[in-house]
């Protein structure tokens, strides 16, 4: 029953800071816009440069082609 003495002033400490965390988060207008993050996220909008072409590289055979595992020096 002794830890009760510390664990009830960190319960009520740990939500203290989190209900400040909240407050400031709607007094810097976090919550503002809320569907201008779900808008933005199914936008289908196309980049401002072309990406680099991708390059496929073929691996090769003897490493990784027939299954078990190599090894040390092994090829």
């Amino acid at each position: 029953m002794e830890v009760l003495v510390y664990l009830v002033p960190l319960a009520l400490s740990l939500g203290f800071v989190g209900l400040l965390g909240f407050l400031w988060s709607l007094k810097s207008g976090q919550y503002d816009d809320l569907d201008g993050a779900a808008w933005r996220a199914i936008t289908d909008d196309e980049p401002d440069e072309p990406s680099a072409p991708v390059q496929i590289v073929q691996m090769d055979q003897r490493i990784c082609g027939s299954g078990r595992q190599r090894g040390a020096g092994e090829y």
